[in-house]
């Protein structure tokens, strides 16, 4: 067919423009998808700092009513010249901390003069509405002194020291109405939320909070777990030495006055209680698992005491690298009975559970009911879950041969 040529230009008219709209219809799509691929990725990005800090100040939030500061006090000689430093008498912190008091701060004493003053302090967090608090057991040590709960919102009350383990550095607190008659009581006070520090992971954000330097009331740090099973030992000032085992490490900074209060995931739970730092190190600080914790609330709740499920044995948990040390031949796992029976620090304390079971120095537990004992389940863990009277079988490495054994729990001296 033969064009004229007006229909040829009209042609070449209607493809030209149908070029040129195709050449601008595709740099605006271009154009759209890259400005609509740009700015998801800004929005993610402040998205994203948006729910961590909205993590933040939610936890912070959930958890800051109910943590408390414990202030000690004793009547004491009035001093001249500075105060007392706050912490001084707390061995924990000298230890940890290598706090020690400047030659300006030695106190002159004025004669006849007695005033009761603040000599110590930390920590803690209410466990129940009615004002059971929980702190660290050397927060609240000396039994000739007095203890006030300072509560978030600024209220004061008397407390009293209910139960201290001395298995753990542990104690569990009452908060006293005001009412001296003992008609009054206390409720409705706010709680924290229990978290799972077993499943804790290393990386995993946590938060400190804390009073500070006795100072700065419901201070926040921020920080992740940096390590887990951590064991650590402190002296307690007057020669001995206590050891910590099983701990969280973190680097959220705890300071002075920290101590007893609660280390908190982004839930705002409490998976651990605030114990201690490394003196010489930035950074790296300490807490109990909150999961060791739990039974002693419980104990308190029903017997108004700290009650513990004891084994009577000294124990380390072996690794591969520890059992080659040791020429340990054909087990690479459990716990091993260790002691000096020189310093009466027993594998297995004569007349205790362990010793009426037959166990012995160098033995090495390897399964407790079927489970196997190891650096992510120890000892310690599998015994907390149970009450003095139970009955537990063994799985036992002895002079190179496994046998099974039998052990009966009993209530740990120092619960009696």
């Amino acid at each position: 067919m033969q064009l004229d040529n007006a229909s040829k230009k009209l042609l070449s008219y209607v493809l030209v423009v149908g070029l040129l709209s195709g050449f601008v219809g595709g740099m605006m799509g271009r154009s759209f998808v890259k400005n609509s691929e740009a700015q998801p990725l800004k929005n993610i990005t402040e998205d994203k700092k948006y729910i961590e800090e909205s993590d933040y100040i939610s936890a912070i939030q959930k958890v800051s009513p109910a943590v408390v500061s414990i202030i000690e006090s004793k009547n004491l000689q009035t001093y001249y010249q500075q105060p007392m430093m706050f912490f001084q008498g707390d061995p924990f912190f000298n230890q940890f901390f290598g706090q020690q008091q400047a030659p300006q701060q030695q106190m002159q004493q004025k004669q006849g003069s007695t005033k009761k003053q603040k000599v110590g302090g930390g920590s803690g967090f209410i466990v129940t509405s009615d004002g059971l608090v929980v702190t660290n057991r050397h927060v609240v040590q000396d039994p000739e002194a007095d203890y006030t709960v300072v509560l978030s919102d600024g209220r004061e009350y008397k407390a009293q020291v209910l139960s201290k383990d001395t298995l753990n550095d542990l104690a569990v607190i009452k908060i006293l109405p005001k009412d001296d008659s003992g008609s009054a009581k206390i409720s409705s006070l706010p709680v924290v939320e229990f978290g799972d520090s077993d499943s804790l992971k290393v990386g995993q954000r946590v938060l400190a909070i804390g009073n500070a330097l006795g100072e700065y009331q419901n201070t926040v740090t921020a920080g992740i777990i940096s390590a887990q099973g951590r064991k650590i030992t402190a002296n307690d000032g007057s020669g001995s030495a206590e050891t910590l085992t099983g701990l969280l490490q973190t680097d959220a900074a705890i300071n002075p006055g920290n101590s007893g209060g609660p280390l908190v995931n982004m839930q705002g739970q409490v998976i651990g209680v605030n114990v201690a730092i490394a003196a010489s190190a930035n950074n790296i600080g300490f807490a109990i698992p909150f999961n060791d914790v739990s039974p002693v609330i419980t104990s308190v709740q029903k017997t108004g005491k700290i009650v513990r499920p004891y084994a009577g044995v000294r124990y380390q948990m072996l690794t591969e690298e520890r059992a080659k040390e040791l020429e340990l031949t054909g087990v690479t796992y459990g716990a091993l009975l260790l002691g000096n029976d020189e310093t009466g620090e027993f594998a297995v304390i004569p007349g205790g559970p362990g010793d009426k079971a037959g166990l012995k120095k160098g033995d090495v537990i390897l399964e407790i009911d079927g489970k196997k004992l190891d650096q992510n389940y120890p000892l310690q863990q599998f015994i907390r879950n149970k009450k003095p009277g139970d009955s537990i079988n063994l799985k036992v490495w002895t002079s190179g041969k496994t046998v099974e054994k039998m052990l009966v729990l009993s209530e740990a001296p120092d619960s009696k």
